[in-house]
């Protein structure tokens, strides 16, 4: 059999090993998600991928109250917790995880066409609510990540609903297919459609630090960094990594904070060094308002009701750089 075009498939007692040419997935079992994600040996993953339900809040947020009304969903963000695998190689679906004594089964020669793997979370909100995402990776190597919020009643408004992928080193420059400039549900008029290029990971200099660099209705990222963490990779030259929109365009945020560390920071200078970079792909979001500060809520149709479903899609593939 020629597995030149295949992808070739690690059955592991605690992750799922995915290879081939210039790429390799490990899915961990125990943490529940993605954990690693390589291209051309160049690592894009300082942590495992989660469904994220919060952005850092904005002053028209704290003056309406948003904040403590939707705290739940800080909670969630903070305590991921996987439910259930579900596992699908070709078009054998797995009745249970093959983990020890059923890897005993497998050689070091498995390969596949096509893998899909999704996962399901539960948020510590009262009620549950569940979450999940799924990865469908093909042999050549590109991924598509499916996530999906099944709404449940009784629960305050969700801020955001996306996944995190937090990267181990700082981008060099981004570049997108999108609108313009900083864009949200409500704040969308001024953005004018094109191909924008953006240099670092830039952070709006506000006094208090809150949520910001939100981009809308986007049909392509690339994101370029020319550093690992990796002592021994000495290679500087520049490489990127590409979002795809699928069915529909996709909205992004990319900070060198997470929205905890934003939220942490009561101004600007208590706010950590710039290490990472972090790359909110999101489905919904909620609008920012701006009415006034001092109690005007978000207009009904920018908000985030959590008794609906929100579903969204996008692909993930290396980059050349020329």
């Amino acid at each position: 059999m020629d597995c030149t075009n295949k992808i070739h498939v690690v059955y592991d007692d605690g992750m799922l090993g995915l290879n081939g040419k210039g790429y390799q997935y490990l899915f961990s079992y125990e943490k529940g998600s993605l954990e690693s994600m390589r291209f051309n040996d160049k690592e894009w993953l300082y942590r495992p991928i989660y469904p994220t339900y919060w952005r850092a809040t904005t002053d028209n947020d704290r003056g309406n109250g948003f904040n403590y009304r939707s705290a739940q969903w800080l909670g969630a963000d903070l305590a991921p917790k996987c439910i259930n695998i579900d596992l699908t190689v070709d078009e054998h679906h797995f009745d249970q995880l093959p983990i020890a004594p059923l890897t005993n089964q497998f050689t070091n020669h498995e390969f596949a066409d096509q893998v899909k793997i999704v996962f399901t979370y539960e948020t510590p909100t009262n009620p549950a609510a569940q979450a999940k995402v799924a990865y469908t990776v093909d042999a050549s190597g590109h991924c598509q990540i499916a996530a999906h919020f099944l709404g449940q009643k009784g629960l305050p408004e969700l801020p955001v609903f996306g996944v995190r992928l937090i990267m181990p080193t700082l981008a060099t420059e981004f570049e997108y297919d999108g609108l313009s400039g900083e864009t949200y549900p409500d704040r969308m008029a001024g953005g004018i459609k094109g191909t924008w290029h953006v240099d670092g990971v830039p952070v709006t200099p506000y006094l208090t630090p809150q949520e910001m660099g939100m981009h809308m209705q986007n049909s392509r990222l690339k994101i370029v960094r020319n550093q690992t963490q990796n002592n021994a990779d000495h290679d500087k030259t520049p490489f990127a990594l590409t979002i795809k929109q699928t069915e529909q365009p996709f909205n992004f945020s990319m900070l060198p904070y997470t929205s905890l560390e934003l939220e942490n920071a009561t101004h600007i200078e208590e706010l950590p060094l710039k290490r990472r970079t972090v790359l909110v792909v999101a489905g919904a979001v909620r609008g920012v308002g701006g009415i006034d500060s001092w109690g005007a809520d978000v207009e009904d149709q920018y908000q985030l009701p959590s008794d609906r479903d929100y579903q969204f899609s996008f692909e993930i593939e290396p980059e050349t750089i020329e």
